[in-house]
């Protein structure tokens, strides 16, 4: 292949040029401070609340529901520790077991605070690291303050079950965050229908700039800042506003929106035939997470007798940028926190990678992709010290 073939787009994607096009004036031409009174300060601001209004309008929200962030992670934070803080008079939250590390360490981080100030409850998943619903229903308690539960995961795909969740919760009078980072831009999402009460999303897991992200925050609920300051974002997120990305994500959001469906239909052939191919062509592999229920560019697949960072390294050396899970954790020499609870053995977790592929992904790519891992699999199995396999 002729350049480099990226099929990590869950970990970050490339800035669409058009997203380019649309924040390059807010760099020079266009450079207040959102805040100032001043033209150009105002100048600022209408751009920020017409980013509002895109962002809030796709999910079926109300502008003054959307808190933008810098970053998914900083979405989560608040969402888990501003709702817990805010509201003293409940003490429990429930959270899935395979969540993203932030909001893990932000519900752990309040778990710590002592005194059994707050308690935190891990809800388990099936094999395909689906949440049952009932699980949930069961998990609430009196004291129960928030359910915390990804709407698609960033490891495997499997899409949850939220509005049945949602459902749940809206009927036991509970708070319900999602985080939807790796969802937003490629499924429609309606916090309203769905019974979401705060959701994150991200800018740069589609096609928009890193430093952008939002919490949507449903009027009404309790939550406090974790950042204090200037009372930028209705007083929720102190900080000099970074309009040149919120504009960016806008605009990337404004372009999954319309190209949504049949991106998704491309994909999903994309998708499907590497996952045929590989189950059908290398042996003792085996597909993780959900085979219907999962992003329609997430292919998780693990291989006995082989390490996943072997394999990782091999497509690198071939200029083929694949991972073994998430972006956050991929230093980790830990298995994936999300296969073990899916019940896998720590051995079939560390045998697994991750491809992701996005809007510039090319079937030549899938390909070459498919030509080459029969090899590499081969070589990795001749010199695997776990077990002598014929490949």
């Amino acid at each position: 292949m002729p350049k480099k073939i990226y099929m990590d787009y869950a970990a970050a994607t490339p800035v669409d040029p058009r997203v380019v096009k649309a924040m390059l004036p807010y760099f020079t031409q266009k450079f207040g401070n959102s805040a100032a009174i001043h033209s150009f300060g105002q100048e600022m601001k209408i751009a920020l609340e017409k980013s509002r209004q895109t962002v809030a309008e796709v999910l079926k929200a109300k502008p003054e529901e959307i808190i933008f962030t810098g970053s998914a992670t900083e979405s989560n934070n608040l969402a888990i520790k501003g709702v817990a803080l805010a509201n003293k008079n409940r003490s429990h939250i429930i959270i899935s077991s395979i969540e993203h590390d932030c909001v893990l360490n932000s519900a752990k981080w309040l778990a710590g605070l002592g005194q059994g100030r707050f308690e935190v409850t891990r809800v388990p998943v099936d094999k395909y690291g689906l949440v049952d619903p009932k699980d949930i229903r069961k998990a609430i308690r009196k004291n129960t303050l928030l359910v915390s539960v990804m709407h698609a995961n960033n490891e495997i795909g499997t899409i949850e079950p939220i509005e049945k969740i949602g459902k749940v919760c809206r009927q036991k009078g509970v708070y319900f965050h999602t985080d939807a980072a790796q969802s937003f831009g490629k499924m429609p999402i309606d916090v309203n229908k769905m019974g979401i009460d705060l959701l994150t999303a991200s800018s740069h897991k589609m096609y928009g700039p890193k430093g952008a992200a939002l919490l949507y925050v449903r009027k009404g609920v309790k939550i406090e800042p974790i950042l204090h300051g200037g009372g930028h974002e209705s007083g929720l997120r102190a900080s000099t506003v970074n309009v040149p990305a919120i504009v960016g994500f806008a605009k990337a959001v404004e372009l999954c929106q319309k190209e949504m469906a049949s991106e998704a239909k491309r994909q999903i052939k994309l998708r499907d035939k590497i996952i045929i191919n590989i189950l059908k062509n290398i042996p003792d592999s085996h597909l993780n997470g959900h085979p219907k229920k999962r992003l329609s560019n997430n292919v998780n697949v693990r291989f006995a007798y082989v390490e996943g960072e072997s394999i990782m390294m091999q497509f690198d050396s071939m200029d083929v940028a694949v991972t073994t899970g998430s972006a956050c954790a991929s230093k980790s020499l830990e298995p994936s926190h999300v296969l073990l609870a899916c019940g896998l053995r720590s051995e079939e977790a560390h045998g697994s990678i991750r491809l992701t592929i996005g809007r510039w992904t090319k079937g030549s790519e899938i390909d070459y992709v498919l030509k080459v891992l029969p090899g590499i699999m081969k070589n990795l199995r001749k010199i695997s010290p776990f077990k002598k396999h014929k490949a």
